[in-house]
């Protein structure tokens, strides 16, 4: 009967632009979207099956659909983000900011005050920003209140209070901070210029300004007034130090909105530039958790209406990494070169920058879900069908054809299990055959594990292209284990990850933490065999040359290592130490041989 009924509702459905709203049985509302097309957007839930589980949960939940029909895809958008503010349903996303932002507000008033407020009151008052953090608008505010001479009182300071001359000055006026308006002794017209000027440098424009301070200093030069010229030059070196602190993009890109995002399997974050006369005046990035697999799309152009309502932007084009529907009203340019696609990409690089930040913290409040997050991106990015909490990578180590050893290490719950960790010297393998060698090892490894049944890992890591991960097959094979365990190769050349009996490698995105896992868990295993095979090299390279000498065999040579712990220890010992160790007769055939070694 429900289906009966939403059939009913999505036939009737125009096919024109405008905003949905699904509702379940008890009249709650579940979810709003946009569409170009309402019919055609909304038959798309009901005509297929969803990878995504949520969405498929959501369409069973729906029992009825609401719509509005808008004029354009403008409005449509509009009225999409209002809704979702309004009733926040519970598959939505939502930006994750729900904090109040500062503004400059220059009050209506005569002599306007200039100040910080969070709320933007509709008296008449111009209100800019808002600013992402106290701390950069109260900057901007000290550095207007350095430059101007603005009255701080909140008098009413009408012509007729003024001339009835209701106010004295106050401690301001004599220290400098206010010319004393309200004594008169400062004019409408003179307060006004400053409040011009200052209304240009909150929008970004540090150019008329500078040029005024810039003219007055040369005009107290040739008043010969040196004292004041000095104080303006002091208020452009003030000015022009704030003005390099932004960064300076290019001069002849102004009045424009940047956006970028990135994403990973649960949250996406969005970046924010304003650029004004060449310059970021303004930076924020916002963090949105994803409901329904949301596409980079889709969240971006969400994120843009909003940000741009949030902040009040008036600007009529927004550069962005690639295609978005905004509506006929904004241009959207998607820069290929040059300028623009520098400010694009430092704008991805923030929102990246902003993303490791939020992990960072996530790592150090909450261990266990950043292990969970990392785990669940790795069982997504290598395509397994668990999540790899037991991880094992094997590396071979030979130099020369000589020593012949293996490493074996392994990470549990994204954290390396140095207990667990073995090395292996090669038995049954002649020469440098690391093939061979790889197929040795791993054999010995899962068999002595499944003889003690201990547990197995979820995925396997051989260092190593298609040559060491099909020997490593050989063995998981001849153990039965072939398709119990997930086993990959990693290839040095270009980090490629190579999967049984596929030729096409993978390649995962150079700063993926997936990638950087088996990059670790590679050089750890490269690390920890390394570390063997040298200290077996030493041992042999040590043992041989002591049994070089004439007349020495290994019980003698075990004797003297154990006494004096190294060669060089055993070169340089006397003949008397040497003869408390091994007897006088091989004290004579060892010292003579180091002693005609040093000649």
């Amino acid at each position: 009967m429900r289906f009966l009924e939403l059939e009913i509702q999505i036939k009737t459905l125009p096919s024109l632009p405008g905003v949905y709203q699904y509702y379940d049985k008890n009249g709650t509302i579940l979810y709003v979207g946009k569409a170009k097309n309402l019919k055609k957007r909304v038959s798309s839930y009901f005509n297929k099956t969803h990878e995504n589980g949520k969405t498929n949960v959501l369409v069973k939940k729906i029992a009825n659909i609401e719509h509005i029909v808008v004029d354009t895809e403008t409005d449509a958008l509009l009225l999409e983000n209002n809704l979702i503010k309004k009733y926040q349903p519970r598959y939505n996303v939502m930006l994750k900011d729900d904090k109040t932002y500062p503004w400059i507000c220059i009050k209506k008033e005569r002599f306007p005050r200039i100040f910080l407020t969070r709320n933007a009151v509709k008296d008449g008052s111009e209100y800019y920003g808002p600013y992402p953090s106290v701390k950069m608008a109260k900057a901007l505010l000290d550095l207007i209140k350095e430059l101007y001479q603005l009255r701080s009182c909140s008098y009413d300071l009408s012509e007729k209070n003024i001339e009835a001359n209701k106010y004295n000055v106050c401690l301001d006026f004599h220290i400098g901070n206010c010319k004393g308006p309200c004594e008169g002794l400062q004019s409408e017209s003179d307060y006004d210029k400053d409040i011009q000027a200052i209304r240009n440098i909150v929008k970004g424009n540090f150019k008329e300004s500078l040029q005024q301070f810039y003219d007055l200093m040369l005009y107290y030069s040739d008043e010969m007034e040196f004292e004041e010229a000095q104080k303006i030059k002091e208020k452009i070196e003030v000015l022009a130090n704030y003005q390099a602190k932004s960064t300076v993009v290019n001069p002849s890109i102004t009045n424009v909105d940047v956006f970028s995002i990135v994403s990973d399997e649960s949250y996406s974050y969005v970046n924010f530039f304003k650029i004004a006369n060449g310059a970021i005046i303004q930076s924020h990035t916002v963090e949105i958790k994803k409901k329904l697999n949301e596409t980079d799309k889709e969240l971006l152009e969400l994120a843009i209406i909003e940000i741009r309502q949030r902040f009040n932007s008036q600007s009529t084009e927004v550069y962005v990494p690639f295609e978005v529907d905004l509506g006929e009203n904004i241009k959207v340019t998607i820069p290929k070169l040059g300028d623009k696609k520098r400010i694009v990409d430092l704008s991805l690089r923030n929102a990246k920058y902003y993303r490791q930040e939020q992990f960072k913290q996530l790592k150090i409040l909450d261990p266990d879900k950043h292990v969970n997050r990392i785990l669940s991106q790795m069982q997504k990015d290598l395509r397994l069908s668990e999540e790899p909490r037991h991880i094992e990578c094997f590396d071979n180590s030979n130099i020369q054809g000589t020593n012949p050893v293996a490493a074996c290490v392994v990470f549990k719950n994204g954290k390396a299990s140095k207990k667990d960790y073995r090395h292996y010297n090669i038995k049954t393998v002649e020469g440098p055959d690391d093939f061979a060698s790889m197929e040795e090892v791993v054999f010995r490894r899962y068999k002595r594990l499944l003889e003690e049944g201990q547990e197995l890992p979820q995925l396997i890591v051989i260092d190593g292209g298609k040559g060491q991960l099909s020997s490593a097959l050989k063995s998981l094979d001849i153990l039965g284990l072939r398709h119990k365990i997930a086993i990959i190769g990693i290839a040095k050349r270009l980090e490629e990850i190579y999967y049984p009996n596929d030729s096409v490698p993978l390649y995962l995105n150079k700063t993926s933490e997936t990638l950087k896992i088996i990059q670790q868990l590679r050089n750890e295993a490269h690390r920890f065999g390394i570390t063997h095979h040298r200290n077996k090299r030493s041992k042999n390279a040590l043992v041989n040359e002591l049994e070089q000498i004439s007349g020495i065999g290994k019980q003698t040579v075990v004797s003297l290592l154990k006494h004096f712990k190294s060669l060089k220890r055993v070169s340089l010992a006397s003949f008397e130490e040497l003869e408390s160790v091994v007897g006088k007769s091989k004290s004579v055939i060892i010292f003579n041989y180091f002693q005609k070694n040093k000649n």
